[in-house]
């Protein structure tokens, strides 16, 4: 199925689209045919010295700005992406491959995301603390200053405005790097935002080779605030650069979900929800359910309904609305979760659902297809039990007493997302108590609200977006006393 891909890609710097002219461009690719579909031009170091200027500039301004004004900017902001939505949704699915549903419902979270942060702009309080007649001690927030702002491809429409939206509803300015990969869907938002009446130096977005646009932006004294979505590793790298300069972080980083499910669930319910969410953008999510551990007495029903119910899942190009689940993102993708599939097998697991690359009707056309697959009995010692496979692949195994579950969910270094499958309410609290995870659902899949924090801990990060978190993470405490 071939659909244009009619967005014009550029830099936004200090409120001017620069063009690709006279500047290195990386193709955007279809991921449901591997063609190319677009140039996009990357920023030299004077383009970063120039939006460093400008967001040192504009920082002046946009932190003295009244919180209602910048609250009606980010509004009209959310009115407008919901009226271009169904554009917007159309450049996701042509360069990341989600199907449209699911790139639709990205606009619509990310519009919700806006209004929830405009207002909390308006309720950025301090405190007053009681001191003697004549004396004021002043507790204040007040924005840390122009921030970097770093997101990953599997959310190209909800990321940007997740980094942007708290930034400017708590007075601070942005520099924003969306991935190369799917950059039609961050320039759609950027000009929702310029279109609302952002003013230019407020928010900017620049494209470029990764690791020099990082050090750039990190090693200048302009920015104040690193905030990062990505992988684990690139994560680890990028504090490294922010600790020369002390400046605040919070970093979204990757996960392992564990998902405890136990003898007393409403089984049917349970498969029905988890194979949908679990191969919800092929996989490709931070807080995907990974590892089912299945309590012995309904881990053979349990697996033979996930298989049966993943072999029916209808694989093609995202933009055909039959499609269940589009292609894998890039060309690393596939040859990824081929290897941790090889591997798993090797070391006797077993294939229940797919394991090879295409994926029925539009896997034959050259995009980066992969199969949605299920693995049975899977050992501790495969390399996918250990490491994310950011992909569509589902790990079975088996666990005997509560206590030996929390243990597998809790014996990795990461910390993200858990999701536990049980009617007991006594083990429902335990649950919660007991698993390391910055998030968990219980009987259900749901981790992202726009009032909730959403964040991990251990090697899965550090600091919350979204909720009154989001903005407190953009903020500073100052104490002020007066005699």
């Amino acid at each position: 199925m071939t659909t244009a891909y009619d967005t014009k890609l550029g830099l936004y710097i200090a409120g001017e689209w620069l063009s690709g002219d006279g500047r290195d461009t990386r193709d955007v690719l279809n991921p449901a045919t591997g063609s190319g579909q677009a140039a996009l031009p990357l920023a030299n170091a004077a383009d970063l010295d120039r939006a460093l200027e400008a967001t040192q500039r504009g920082f002046v301004t946009w932190r003295a700005t009244p919180p209602e004004k910048r609250a009606a900017i980010l509004v009209r902001t959310a009115q407008l992406l919901r009226e271009r939505g169904d554009h917007i949704a159309r450049i996701a699915t042509l360069e990341q491959g989600k199907i449209q549903a699911e790139a639709k419902g990205e606009v619509a979270f990310a519009a919700a995301l806006l209004d929830f942060h405009a207002a909390e702009a308006q309720r950025i309080y301090g405190r007053v603390l009681p001191r003697p007649s004549g004396s004021r001690s002043l507790v204040l927030h007040q924005p840390v200053g122009p921030v970097a702002a770093f997101c990953a491809w599997n959310f190209p429409i909800m990321n940007v405005v997740r980094k942007i939206a708290p930034a400017v509803a708590a007075g601070c300015t942005i520099i924003i790097k969306p991935s190369e990969e799917t950059a039609g869907s961050a320039v759609e938002v950027m000009r929702c935002f310029q279109d609302a009446g952002l003013p230019g130096d407020v928010a900017q977005c620049v494209f470029g080779v990764p690791d020099m646009v990082s050090r750039h932006l990190l090693a200048s004294p302009i920015t104040r605030k690193l905030s990062f979505t990505g992988s684990v590793p690139v994560g680890k790298a990028l504090m490294k650069l922010a600790a020369d300069t002390m400046m605040r972080t919070t970093m979204e980083l990757g996960g392992h979900g564990p998902v405890l499910v136990f003898d007393d669930c409403d089984l049917d319910k349970t498969l029905d929800t988890l194979v949908a969410h679990k191969f919800r953008n092929a996989g490709q999510v931070c807080v995907a359910p990974t590892r089912f551990h299945v309590q012995d007495g309904i881990y053979d029903r349990f697996a033979k309904g996930f298989a049966e119910r993943t072999r029916t899942l209808k694989i093609g190009d995202g933009m055909d609305a039959a499609s269940q689940m589009g292609p894998m993102a890039n060309a690393r993708r596939p040859d990824a979760i081929a290897e941790l599939v090889g591997d798993a097998t090797g070391h006797g697991a077993k294939l229940l659902a797919g394991g090879d690359y295409g994926g029925g009707a539009g896997g034959g056309g050259g995009g980066f297809f992969f199969q949605p697959t299920v693995l049975g009995d899977v050992p501790l010692s495969a390399r996918a039990m250990n490491e994310e496979p950011f992909g569509p692949l589902a790990l079975l195994s088996r666990f005997g007493s509560d206590e030996e579950a929390i243990a597998e969910a809790n014996r990795l270094p990461f910390g993200l997302a858990a999701y536990c499958f049980t009617e007991n309410g006594r083990r429902q609290n335990l649950l919660g108590d007991a698993i390391e995870a910055g998030m968990i659902a219980i009987n259900n899949v749901r981790l992202s609200y726009p009032d909730s924090p959403f964040g991990g801990v251990k090697e899965s990060g550090h600091g919350s977006e979204d909720g009154p978190e989001g903005i407190a993470a953009h903020l500073v405490t100052k104490a002020v006393h007066i005699s």
